[in-house]
């Protein structure tokens, strides 16, 4: 099908000294999906912090890429390739329509061989432990492995959706490996954004720079960014969080909803923790996420 040559290969490089370096790495590989002349959607960690990026259509062709911009909150990027690719752009379609039981293509970069068929095994929340929320993500089965910035095709031949993960509960129940996208409608709103300010015009979100994991039901900080919110604040590795601002959160869906809803990016919220069986009250001032990454690529 000659839709999937515009599916092309993204690599990109990040400094040492970014934020994200540590945990995301300094070469990142996957796939991006040619939408206009030039224009490629892809997941939004493989250009976060990049200081350099190429693209590489199905022909072989290579050229050098800029990131135009990414949207944390649905976690979709924008390249544009320097030099024209001479592949057909994919149409963005919609995922609105993807139910439980349709089947969709999942592709990666390479062509038709590097497409195969899958079905949608579910539509629901998904909550990141670094702090993304996704109310209407898209689930798939069998796992495609080469996932990071694959397209998910409808039966139209349009563009739905942009891979994000590999999970192990694809059905959210039982043990299904599958995968994780996010629809392509997340990107039509903030697309004009994304071109010309290279992130959305909209309030930032408060961010506590923490990274936490549900352990039957418990809220545990598995992570704090350096120099970040939370680390500043004094929360650690291992501290239990049972409430924000005196307010219960028992899953990780419920603690974004009321950090976000408190007001934008700069608010300061009091976390209860538990540490080392003692309940402690400290207080966080969030701040934008954008301007703690290191976005300037001159670096």
């Amino acid at each position: 099908m000659r839709r999937l040559e515009a599916v092309v290969r993204v690599h990109t490089e990040i400094p040492a000294e970014a934020r994200t370096a540590a945990f995301l790495g300094t070469r990142r590989d996957g796939s991006g999906v040619v939408i206009d002349a030039g224009l490629i959607v892809t997941i939004g960690y493989l250009i976060t912090e990049a200081m350099a990026a190429e693209v590489t259509a199905v022909s072989g062709k290579v050229s050098r890429a800029n990131v135009v911009g990414f949207d944390i909150e649905s976690g979709l990027g924008l390249l544009r390739a320097a030099d024209p690719l001479e592949v057909r752009p994919i149409a963005i379609g919609t995922a609105k329509s993807l139910a439980e039981k349709t089947p969709v293509i999942v592709a990666g970069f390479g062509g038709p061989e590097a497409a195969q068929p899958a079905v949608v095994v579910s539509r629901r929340t998904f909550a990141g432990y670094w702090e993304y929320l996704l109310d209407d993500a898209v689930f798939t089965a069998p796992p495609y492995p080469a996932w990071s910035g694959a397209a998910l095709i409808a039966a139209d031949g349009k563009l739905a959706g942009i891979g994000s993960l590999i999970v192990d509960d694809a059905d959210g129940g039982t043990a299904l490996p599958g995968n994780m996208f996010v629809p392509i409608d997340r990107l039509r709103p903030v697309m004009g954004d994304l071109i010309a300010l290279g992130r959305p015009s909209t309030s930032p979100r408060p961010w506590l720079g923490a990274n936490l994991q549900d352990f039957d039901g418990k809220l545990v900080v598995r992570r704090v960014a350096p120099q970040g919110p939370a680390d500043t604040a004094g929360v650690r590795h291992g501290d239990q969080v049972t409430a924000i601002d005196g307010h219960p959160v028992h899953d990780l869906a419920v603690l974004y909803r009321a950090l976000w809803g408190r007001g934008d990016a700069g608010i300061t919220v009091k976390l209860t923790v538990i540490r080392q069986g003692e309940d402690r009250e400290i207080a966080v001032k969030t701040i934008d996420r954008y301007r703690y990454l290191k976005l300037d690529t001159t670096y």
